[in-house]
């Protein structure tokens, strides 16, 4: 008898979540029917991006998983929401699609303690958010969400505070040193403290999407600009354009050099090709955790670095106008 219950239970367990060794993303929006969008992981437990298809208001997503991993969902106006998965648990998302800020992410205690913030984080200012996000880190050091709020709200802001976000990751790593992505974090933001201080950019080495080595040395001139951007978001391509034109302006005086975010090269060559941008490009398929990107510290899209011809920095995630007269200032 007692075998037999447990049998029952362990089919009902099974039934009505992911299997193990599986992670699944399910959930209804309020006012849409059709649609879809698009979720990718930073932590590398999926390849590539893949497509949410959504069906009379509601979608799922199942995928394998091993670990617990960090999976973030594109919407189509462009923001983005963390979703923390685990291997064998169910995420469900509810909410109204014309206020994403307020959905709702329950079934895990990380993406539980994620919402709880993110309601906290609407109501407040910027100032108040740092003190928030710190707060939360400090009660929570063994969180995955811990990690992704320092990462979101302290160095993908407008102008990062890489001082904070490495005492905050060095705190996490004292509560769990095993974290090989957080040391990694840790030993970045400390190399980016040092590179602002100076004024310098770290130097970067990759490989472009035509297949040639390019590097900080290639970027000789007056005004130098390296540009963030993706296929799938607007404003990034519009600065893109805006960039153009400044080069056909000023020629050889400016030296420009873009990195994309996308999961797959074809995808912004296509975007390139058709606005006829023809300056080295990078795209190596690991989106926010390509090696130049973290090297540069660049952390939003669209987001840039502006330095000299000497290599020392200017300025940083301007926008596309306060870019346009940047340059122009310095080169009229």
């Amino acid at each position: 008898m007692r075998f037999t219950g447990f049998l029952l239970l362990t089919l009902i367990l099974v039934s009505c979540g992911a299997e193990s060794g599986r992670f699944r993303i399910e959930g209804r929006f309020r006012n849409l029917n059709q649609g879809e969008f698009y979720v990718y992981s930073r932590d590398g437990a999926a390849d590539g991006m893949d497509t949410i298809k959504v069906a009379d208001g509601r979608f799922a997503y199942e995928t394998d998983l091993e670990r617990p991993a960090t999976f973030v969902i594109v919407f189509p106006n462009f923001s983005e929401q963390a979703v923390f998965g685990e291997p064998g648990a169910t995420a469900t998302i509810s909410g109204d699609v014309s206020n994403l800020k307020e959905m709702e992410i329950e079934g895990t205690a990380d993406n539980e303690l994620m919402t709880d913030l993110r309601m906290r984080i609407n109501k407040l200012s910027p100032p108040e958010i740092t003190a928030a996000v710190e707060e939360f880190v400090r009660e929570n050091p063994l969180s995955s969400a811990a990690m992704y709020a320092v990462e979101r709200y302290i160095i993908m802001k407008g102008t990062p505070d890489y001082g904070k976000a490495y005492e905050l990751t060095a705190l996490m790593i004292k509560a769990n040193n095993a974290n090989r992505r957080l040391a990694a974090l840790n030993k970045q933001l400390k190399s980016l403290q040092a590179a602002r201080k100076g004024g310098r950019p770290v130097d970067f080495r990759a490989t472009d999407t035509d297949g040639k080595i390019v590097d900080r040395a290639m970027m000789d001139g007056k005004v130098n600009i390296v540009c963030l951007w993706a296929s799938w978001n607007y404003d990034s391509q519009a600065m893109l354009r805006r960039i153009k034109g400044l080069k056909k302006k000023y020629g050889a005086d400016m030296s420009v050099m873009s990195i994309s975010v996308d999961a797959w090269a074809a995808d912004c060559n296509a975007a390139l090709e058709r606005d006829s941008v023809d300056w080295p490009n990078i795209c190596d398929g690991r989106m926010w955790d390509s090696p130049v990107i973290s090297s540069l510290g660049l952390s939003t899209v669209p987001g840039n670095i502006v330095f000299d011809a000497k290599g020392k920095v200017i300025a940083s995630n301007l926008t596309a106008r306060e870019l346009e007269e940047k340059t122009e200032s310095i080169l009229k």
